[in-house]
């Protein structure tokens, strides 16, 4: 499987670019938002790929980004979007654009984008709004950089690791990452002397 090609731009239209590697000439179907990310033909280029293997073809997608390349896995996970269609959604908006349309449930912007009525928006916003949302816990789990340190500084003070979580993230909450370990450490020591 193909996952990342790094060469120089034979030729390029809006919908696919051949990228020269070694002598060998890759055609990968893209996005428009990369087709303008693109440099003049011989110039360098770097794409982020989805290798798409059905009974009939073999097929690269390529991307200037990886989240581009995400969102568009999102896209073709969706019921009745296959990877041509993916691609029209993401020549229609950018990532951004879109998670912030799903977010809001915004049906009507998502319907700006040729080839997608409301029917299949509905879908769209509902669906990428539940991926959306896991990867957001997934990344919320995962915890930040300053709340680990507190609980492993905490923790070697001798407070139990589940009587100082609560009391982390509430401080964090409050005073917000940016406070500084310092005054975040000092707060949370304050409040466990009060428990």
């Amino acid at each position: 499987m193909i996952a990342y090609l790094k060469g120089r731009v034979q030729q390029k239209t809006p919908g696919q670019v051949v990228v020269d590697i070694g002598g060998v000439g890759y055609c990968a179907f893209i996005p428009i938002s990369t087709y303008l990310r693109l440099g003049d033909e011989g110039s360098s280029c770097e794409l982020h790929i989805h290798t798409h293997l059905t009974d009939s073809a073999l097929a690269l997608y390529g991307f200037s980004t990886s989240e581009e390349r995400e969102l568009f896995l999102k896209l073709i996970g969706i019921s009745g979007i296959g990877p041509k269609l993916a691609l029209n959604v993401l020549s229609g908006i950018g990532p951004a654009e879109l998670e912030e349309a799903v977010q809001n449930s915004d049906v009507a912007r998502i319907t700006l984008i040729p080839g997608i009525g409301k029917k299949l928006a509905t879908r769209i916003a509902l669906e990428l709004q539940e991926k959306i949302e896991k990867k957001e816990k997934v990344l919320a789990a995962r915890g930040s950089k300053e709340k680990e340190d507190l609980i492993s500084t905490l923790m070697n003070l001798g407070f139990r690791r589940k009587e100082v979580e609560d009391v982390v993230d509430q401080t964090i909450r409050n005073l917000k990452p940016q406070a500084g370990i310092e005054k975040l450490l000092r707060e949370c020591l304050r409040k466990l002397a009060r428990v």
